[in-house]
């Protein structure tokens, strides 16, 4: 699996080329996040389901010969900040806790519409006001070892 270790573009050319399958890439990241993301507090917000139901279609679409795009099938998560359609997105703010958008942010539209898979929502600061994750509604992200 030395592939995981390797750059988003190269990865993602690998699914287009179907060295590897969108939902072992997949499979991978969320792997590492269950080992990991309880001492990081990396990512408040995961759509495992939905993620895993992306990277079949993903799969799917390449044996069909369709491409999405240059991230096809690739999995990425996104800042809290970002709305994001059928995805809790909180800003790390109190208020908006359960705020499920209608629609996509401008960045986040273009990430789907190049292929990518929205895996999940990465920790913010309160309404994206300081470079630190502290908000009141999830624990403060931390770096390994520390």
């Amino acid at each position: 699996m030395l592939w995981f270790f390797c750059p988003a573009n190269q990865i993602a050319q690998m699914i287009q080329e179907r060295t590897v399958s969108a939902v072992e890439v997949l499979e991978a990241h969320l792997t590492q996040i269950s080992k990991h993301n309880a001492k990081l507090n990396a990512i408040c917000t995961l759509d495992e389901e939905g993620a895993r139901q992306q990277a079949k279609l993903a799969d799917e679409a390449l044996a069909k010969g369709e491409n999405w795009g240059m991230l096809h099938g690739f999995p990425i998560t996104i800042k809290d900040i970002f709305e994001s359609s059928e995805l809790r997105t909180t800003a790390g703010y109190k208020l908006l806790k359960d705020y499920i958008p209608q629609q996509d942010a401008t960045a986040v539209a273009r990430l789907r519409a190049a292929g990518a898979i929205i895996l999940g929502k990465t920790n913010p600061a309160e309404l994206a006001g300081d470079f630190q994750s502290k908000n009141n509604l999830f624990p403060a992200s931390t770096i390994l070892g520390t």
